[in-house]
């Protein structure tokens, strides 16, 4: 299970390999090969078994989804969120066992959270088996449609972001599938934590704001924003450690640059034609400078204007997260002009809308 993918269905596994070509490391697809084929009866079983008793999506607590584009603080504001204990969120064994969260994970849970890193790849956040994730992994494992596979494929990797962030391409059956697949899920992730409202925080769905509205009508959205300079010069960072930890292909052709500075670009414009008419309690655009300088007042915030219950009882949880995160050294990088000449040649209207400076100026 050393690879993500090691948690994938055939189905999936195959499609994705169909699209990009034969992985170029044998031994990491052999390995990842033999553990979808041996899960498979389990995950079968567990279908059978498991899928009469999982919730009805019609009777599924309105979500709450947390947007914003990576590097922007959606990790921070999740991992603060959660410790209210009031919602349902995605734990490690959930991403990397979508399809056997109540069989094989609760059987290897021990072994599994012995195996989690100590921190994450990209960063220097604590990894724990309470730690909430991202589900796009856990979607990479359930549907070809996924950024990831860009990922652990870049020989198709502008193929796999366009189809996996905006669906470019892609038949009305194939978003259908992935609807169904992420609805699917949500009831697993809702039936495992006791029915409590699920908060999911994945920076893909800030490109998807119209489509969840339209699968939760009453779903509650909160998008994290942060100084452009910043996200771009973190996400090079992001781009070549996952690349260097799973790319089963050569990367050396990707532009991760233009990658970059493309996907902000179509993915903030998209939130920005879709939030327009959008406003609290259904919608809540906010700072990720504001959540570091005043944490509790920003989460207050969050619940007054979405209208969520709790936090009254909840603050000394909030409380007592964020002093013990006060110390977290964030990543450094370095902001070269010919770095800050590039955000400012394609996302000046992004700087001058939320009225940010290259950092030191």
């Amino acid at each position: 299970m050393a690879h993500p993918l090691s948690g994938a269905n055939i189905g999936t596994l195959l499609r994705a390999v169909a699209r990009a070509g034969p992985p170029t490391k044998p031994l990491s697809a052999a390995a990842i090969l033999g553990a979808v084929l041996a899960r498979s009866p389990f995950s079968a079983a567990e279908k059978i078994i498991i899928d009469s008793r999982l919730p009805r999506a019609e009777t599924l607590a309105p979500p709450v989804f947390i947007l914003g584009h990576w590097r922007s603080g959606t990790t921070h504001l999740y991992n603060v969120m959660v410790k209210s204990g009031a919602f349902a969120f995605v734990p490690p064994v959930a991403t990397g066992l979508p399809w056997d969260l109540f069989g094989l994970a609760r059987a290897f849970r021990p072994l599994l959270e012995k195996a989690l890193p100590e921190h994450r790849y990209i960063d220097n956040i604590p990894v724990t088996p309470d730690s909430p994730q991202e589900d796009e992994i856990a979607v990479a494992n359930m549907t070809d449609l996924s950024f990831y596979h860009g990922i652990y494929f870049p020989k198709a990797f502008e193929e796999f972001v366009r189809r996996g962030l905006f669906f470019d391409g892609c038949s009305e059956a194939d978003i259908e599938r992935w609807k169904r697949r992420f609805v699917y899920l949500l009831r697993k992730l809702s039936k495992y934590q006791d029915g409590k409202t699920l908060l999911i925080k994945n920076p893909v769905y800030t490109a998807r704001l119209a489509l969840l509205r339209n699968m939760f009508p009453e779903a509650k959205f909160v998008h994290i924003r942060r100084n452009p300079y910043e996200v771009f010069v973190s996400m090079r960072n992001f781009y070549r450690k996952l690349f260097a930890e799973f790319a089963l292909q050569p990367f050396d052709h990707v532009d991760i640059d233009e990658a970059i500075l493309s996907v902000y670009e179509r993915m903030m414009d998209a939130l920005e034609r879709e939030a327009a008419q959008l406003a609290p309690p259904t919608y809540l655009d906010l700072a990720y400078e504001d959540l570091d300088r005043d944490g509790v007042g920003t989460i207050s915030r969050i619940y007054d204007q979405l209208q969520l219950p709790g936090f009254g009882t909840a603050r000394p949880k909030f409380e007592a997260y964020l002093a013990s995160v006060r110390s977290f050294e964030k990543n450094k990088f370095a902001y070269s002009d010919e770095a800050a000449a590039k955000v400012e040649q394609r996302l000046a209207r992004f700087i001058r809308k939320w009225g940010y400076r290259r950092p030191g100026a």
